[in-house]
């Protein structure tokens, strides 16, 4: 579904989104939670991240009444960002691939950080973590601006990018070794 303006309206309300990707909504990401919206499956009132206000602009957005923010999904709270105790940390990594903007720093077998400009707040880093090095601390500035929203959407779809990168040459390197044992097996048995 598209407006006069030609942009489609699941980027419309994305835009609008706080870009956490913290899949509090039920969704994967924010995207697929704007998609939701446009196509009529999930309601505007399931965003933590963007609390009333967010509620607020994608009512007017969708021309619809305002909600509050379902229960069921969260509650609205100040900014968040992650913290990693450094001295209890044990270097595992399992932090690092859920983190949707590669805000966290780190190396196998070596402490990690987190970059707290680059840390949406999403808390998907703590589950993983098996020491519990990992807190959520109240975020200064407490409030997450537009900017903030589009500096992360552009992260994650830049470590998505990569991700998506670093799989397709997998496969062609897996690919080639494939070709090479076939090409072995085939010199061996003389064919």
């Amino acid at each position: 579904m598209t407006t006069l303006n030609d942009t489609p309206l699941a980027d419309q309300i994305d835009a609008l989104l706080p870009q956490t990707q913290c899949r509090k909504c039920g969704y994967q990401g924010c995207k697929p939670y704007a998609e939701a919206i446009s196509d009529g499956a999930a309601d505007i009132n399931q965003c933590p991240p963007g609390g009333e206000q967010g509620i607020r602009q994608l009512a007017v957005l969708l021309n619809v009444p305002a909600k509050p923010l379902n229960p069921a999904f969260g509650s609205e709270r100040s900014r968040l960002v992650a913290v990693i105790d450094e001295a209890v940390c044990i270097g595992c990594t399992k932090c690092l691939p859920p983190c949707p903007t590669d805000a966290i720093l780190g190396a196998s077998k070596h402490m990690h950080t987190v970059i707290a400009e680059l840390c949406t707040g999403c808390e998907l880093c703590v589950a993983p973590c098996p020491v519990n090095c990992i807190s959520m601390v109240s975020a200064t500035p407490a409030y997450w601006t537009q900017s903030d929203a589009d500096r992360s959407r552009n992260r994650y779809y830049a470590k998505n990018r990569r991700l998506a990168k670093q799989e397709a040459e997998k496969a062609e390197r897996l690919n080639r070794q494939k070709q090479l044992l076939a090409k072995l097996n085939k010199a061996k048995n003389g064919d």
